[in-house]
């Protein structure tokens, strides 16, 4: 994959993968959510978890569980994209989560392949072989393109994927695994990193509350007929451990961020609280 191409994925990601096919008259959220489908990887997971059921119907006996366990782990590779997108306008944990999954997913769709090849004799393509690198070649061809149908990205690979050869099947599929855990990795750092600097959904949340708690206090204020300040100066019980008055504080994290409470005005020499 080139440059071009690793740059809109990894921005894809730091944005918690978009929001584009979403209504643009839908409420604005505190964090996008939604636009997996112009996403790479999901592109890719996509050919391999079509591939992979039509390997196991020409290739492998559909009794065998070796099938279910290698349909099941290809639709979890895809899967797991769609549902950590949707995710991310709830909780970006939960997105970071699901994405890891279908990583995991595709680790042991990889495996079975590999497995297959080596049990019955069958020769496992090296990186720099040609074969290879002419199916790591078609991923920037398609990216070009401005179909990004299904369809249009799985004829671009018809060639390999629809072989008689087994083993020319086994090991395309190998090569999109790779560039689709490729994709990943650098998908991961991006929510990684998005999360670390601008935090979560619960994060956020708590951030805009505060922000329009203290935006309605400033109206309140600027109103001089607003006594608010001096009745709650008036009924402000006394700290239960020093004797001194208490103030209205709010706090600013853990579980009750946002949320006011009665602190001590001698703090931080005395740590009274209670309840409002």
């Amino acid at each position: 994959m080139n440059q071009g191409n690793q740059q809109r994925e990894v921005q894809s990601s730091d944005r918690s993968v978009g929001s584009a096919g979403s209504d643009r008259s839908s409420p604005q959220r505190l964090r996008p959510s939604g636009g997996y489908r112009t996403l790479r990887s999901f592109r890719v997971t996509t050919l391999i978890y079509d591939g992979t059921v039509r390997f196991c119907e020409r290739f492998l006996d559909l009794r065998s569980r070796t099938v279910d366990q290698m349909v099941q782990a290809a639709r979890s590779g895809r899967q797991n994209i769609a549902e950590g997108s949707r995710a991310s306008a709830a909780s970006s944990q939960t997105e970071l989560r699901l994405v890891n999954v279908a990583r995991a997913s595709l680790d042991e769709l990889l495996l079975d392949y590999e497995d297959f090849l080596r049990q019955r004799g069958l020769r496992q393509w090296a990186k720099e072989e040609r074969e290879a690198q002419k199916v790591r070649a078609v991923g920037r061809t398609v990216d070009d393109r401005t179909d990004r149908t299904d369809l249009t990205d799985r004829a671009a690979y018809a060639r390999w994927l629809e072989h008689k050869d087994p083993s020319v099947v086994a090991n395309a599929l190998i090569c999109l695994i790779h560039q689709a855990n490729y994709l990943l990795d650098h998908q991961i750092a991006g929510l990684e990193r998005c999360f670390v600097e601008a935090g979560g959904y619960s994060e956020k949340l708590a951030a805009a509350r505060l922000a329009h708690r203290a935006m309605r206090d400033r109206a309140d204020r600027s109103d001089p007929t607003d006594r608010s300040d001096h009745r709650a100066k008036a009924r402000a019980p006394n700290c239960p451990l020093c004797g001194k008055p208490l103030v209205l504080r709010t706090a600013h994290k853990g579980p009750r961020a946002g949320s006011q409470f009665w602190g001590c005005s001698a703090y931080p020499a005395c740590r009274g609280t209670r309840a409002l």
